[in-house]
């Protein structure tokens, strides 16, 4: 599939990996900027920080893995549900999944939180919710999981995740997820009822 076909996800891919690139090599004070502070959003009304931590990342290995599940899912996705409500979906998905953290730790000024990962569980959860059947694949696993299986699983794990001390955040990635499926929905109601028969046939 064809780049030009889907512009938005063209121009995401390279906003990502350009300002995070930038940000990891040559302006250092660019990722505490960009990254997500609640203290400075509640406090210093830098409100632009719910969307453009999406666009910086922790290092080169976040990077990467998070422009390649970017780039497995998006074009399809894109295609499917049109560029308008793709580029609609990931933002919304980004902010959505920053406000645990906005709620959490509006009063720490020493909390960041920064990268697409929210955003991408969105498009990878609408993805999921229009193709019910396809199968999810890791690089360690040598075998596809169906994507209703897959769901549950996500979930569950980040649900456990969020409730351990780690430098990760999964509940931006449930909350991403979650939104992922509630905007499916409301632009495609339909899928509810083939996603619901697919997960019969499975279980």
């Amino acid at each position: 599939m064809s780049f030009k076909e889907t512009p938005i996800t063209l121009i995401l891919f390279i906003l990502i990996a350009g300002t995070s690139l930038l940000a990891l090599f040559k302006a250092g004070d660019l990722k505490s900027l960009l990254a997500l502070n609640p203290f400075s959003v509640f406090h210093r009304k830098k409100y632009y920080q719910v969307l453009t931590n999406i666009f910086v990342h922790y290092d080169f290995t976040h990077l990467i893995f998070n422009l390649l599940t970017f780039y497995f899912f998006s074009p399809q996705l894109e295609t499917t549900i049109g560029s308008f409500a793709f580029a609609v979906l990931f933002l919304t998905a980004g902010a959505v999944s920053s406000i645990p953290s906005l709620i959490k730790y509006r009063n720490n000024p020493l909390y960041f939180s920064l990268g697409a990962s929210g955003a991408i569980s969105g498009v990878v959860f609408s993805f999921i919710f229009l193709y019910p059947m396809s199968r999810i694949y890791f690089f360690f696993i040598p075998f596809g999981i169906p994507a209703p299986i897959f769901t549950l699983l996500y979930l569950i794990y980040c649900i456990y995740a969020s409730k351990r001390e780690t430098t990760i955040n999964h509940e931006a990635h449930f909350w991403g997820a979650v939104w992922g499926l509630v905007f499916t929905i409301l632009i495609h109601p339909e899928s509810v009822s083939i996603f619901l028969w697919w997960m019969g046939k499975i279980f």
